[in-house]
This record gives C-alpha cells, sequence and structure tokens, in this order.
C-alpha cells in the first residue's frame, strides 16, 4: 500500500506518571524518561513504514515548554498542546478524537499509554485490516487492553521491545519462562 502509515500517539502525561508513581516512586530524572526518538523509530521498524508521530500534552496552564517542544520536533513528533477547562482531561480528549478521527481513514495505530479511557476507540480501530498496538509498562495497562488481544491488539513494552530506556528500570513484572535471563538478576 503506497500510501501506509503508522499513527503513533503519545499520551505523555500517562507515561511520565506512571512511570514516576507506579515504577520509580518519585519525579523521574532526565536521564530515567523514555527516549522518545528510540520510540519514533521502533514504529517505524515495527510495521516497516512512515511513522506520523504525535505527542499530546496538556497545556491548559497556558504556559508552553518550549524546549521540550522543540526536541520533539527534532525527533520528528508534532506536539500537540491542548487547553480546557480545570475539569477536563484534555489530552484524553484530544486523543480520543484522534483515534476516531484515524478511524474514518487507513493507518495503523500505536498508542503510547496506560488508559483505559481510550478502549472504546481502540475497540472501533480493530478488525478493520488494521494493525493496533498500545505500548508501555504492560503490569500497568489498563486490564480491558489485554482482552482485545484475542481481537487483533499488540501489546508491547516500552522498556524491553522498544529499548526506550538507557538504563535498566526497576520494574517486577511477570516473566515468561522462555524469556527468563537469570544473569539480569546476578
Amino acid at each position: 500500500m503506497a500510501d501506509a502509515v503508522t499513527y503513533l500517539i503519545i499520551d505523555g502525561e500517562n507515561i511520565d506518571s506512571t512511570l514516576g508513581q507506579q515504577i520509580l516512586e518519585r519525579r523521574p530524572n532526565s536521564e530515567e524518561r523514555p527516549r522518545w526518538e528510540r520510540l519514533r523509530q521502533f514504529a517505524e521498524d515495527q510495521w516497516g513504514q512512515p511513522v506520523t508521530a504525535l505527542f499530546f500534552l496538556n497545556a491548559s496552564s497556558g504556559v508552553l515548554p518550549t524546549p521540550f517542544i522543540r526536541a520533539l520536533q527534532s525527533m520528528g513528533y508534532r506536539p500537540v498542546p491542548l487547553s480546557g477547562a480545570p475539569h477536563q482531561k484534555v489530552v484524553d480528549i484530544g486523543i480520543q478524537r484522534t483515534l476516531d478521527a484515524i478511524g474514518r481513514r487507513s493507518g495503523d495505530v500505536l498508542l503510547a499509554s496506560h488508559d483505559g479511557d481510550f478502549l472504546p476507540h481502540i475497540t472501533r480501530l480493530l478488525g478493520d485490516d488494521r494493525r493496533v498496538g498500545v505500548i508501555g509498562f504492560p503490569e500497568f495497562f489498563n486490564g480491558g487492553f489485554a482482552g482485545l488481544v484475542d481481537s487483533g491488539l499488540t501489546l508491547f513494552d516500552l522498556e524491553f521491545d522498544a529499548g526506550c530506556f538507557t538504563s535498566v528500570l526497576p520494574r517486577v513484572r511477570i516473566i515468561e519462562l522462555d524469556a527468563f535471563d537469570p544473569e539480569a538478576f546476578l
């Protein structure tokens, strides 16, 4: 397909929050954050086609994190800074609208988030000869994502599948016996 594309949708707040609160139990240092260029490359390599990478940010404070925006742009991301009322989950609403818009066109989808708010939108994308994946830390995915695997959803690990970190994170997760490497624990 000549116009094949992978839409890489990043829920930056969700990934950062999960990393900080669930894994590190503190605010991540810059060297502990995902290497977003690696994720973009993973998305391109995974399905062998160009990537349209969108990084959603909450800009309701009225302040743009300009250095971060420029860094994202230099890595081929298109930042999507959204603002709204205090009661609105602006990033979630923006991603939901984007997933719905993608459903009206062709293209594969890779969503970086753990959030169950996207389950109905991901469900609607499945089954249309479209590859759909969710990437993050699988031990923290909303349980509904696992229920969509039989319908075609692929789950990816941000650390182990995409290699987005420069050091090993202090995660406790279930390891398939065939993938167990005791050297990692010694």
